[in-house]
């Protein structure tokens, strides 16, 4: 889409828009429906329309995301998506970030291996991509963690994990939902990321995973293209 969405607001409400277009052309052939958290997707959630009569789409939060805002939570963006669409949507109330024990405890409830299960299953996936650093200090990631980020150099952020330049995954937080690696066995997968801010980071999250659709805007991609050149 035209402009720098990290500096026009009106440029992320574009890229929201565009994506929700993007989104109801492949509906007919979806059943489960996942999502990201962030702002911009709280923007494809604002712009989505209603869906295809007499057909039936589950929207579920690609991973539980309690401590973002609440208009920028998955569980927020699922439930406006499915309502938008008329369809149904199930919430993941689980914080940001589990010790091992806790998240095993989760798992072992079967409302939430139900949704983990249904996730695994589904035929469309929108996220976005944050930048490493910025969502490490949003996500309260400890003192140590923070301390390996940078001497690793990362720059992109996507579903906890955290890149570095290369595409490396350099660290990862523990969670329930989808894993980067359920992405290849997802029919349709659609990020929407943008901003001159975020190139360095769409570049790291997505330059070994060359399958899907990228919603982008000029900011992003005009920088991606010039660091590539230098």
């Amino acid at each position: 889409v035209p402009g720098d969405s990290y500096v026009d607001p009106y440029a992320k409400k574009d890229l929201g828009r565009v994506a929700a277009r993007y989104v109801k052309e492949v509906l007919p052939q979806v059943s489960i429906l996942a999502v990201s958290g962030g702002a911009t997707l709280a923007e494809v959630g604002n712009a989505i329309t209603p869906g295809p009569p007499g057909h039936e789409i589950l929207v579920l939060p690609a991973r539980g995301g309690l401590g973002e805002k609440m208009e920028e939570q998955a569980n927020t963006i699922a439930a406006h998506i499915a309502e938008a669409i008329g369809g149904h949507y199930r919430l993941l109330h689980i914080p940001d970030s589990l010790d091992q024990a806790t998240m095993e405890s989760l798992m072992a409830n079967a409302h939430i291996a139900e949704i983990v299960a249904q996730l695994k299953s589904c035929d469309l996936l929108i996220h976005g991509i944050g930048s490493a650093l910025e969502m490490a200090s949003r996500r309260g990631l400890a003192t140590d963690a923070l301390r390996v980020l940078e001497e690793q150099q990362a720059v992109g952020e996507a579903f906890r994990y955290y890149f570095n330049a290369d595409g490396e995954i350099i660290y990862s937080v523990a969670g329930i939902g989808l894993e980067l690696a359920d992405f290849d066995n997802i029919p349709t997968v659609v990020t929407v990321a943008g901003g001159s801010n975020k190139a360095r980071a769409i570049e790291a999250v997505l330059i070994n995973r060359g399958r899907g659709t990228l919603i982008t805007d000029e900011g992003a991609a005009l920088a991606i293209l010039e660091w590539r050149q230098e």
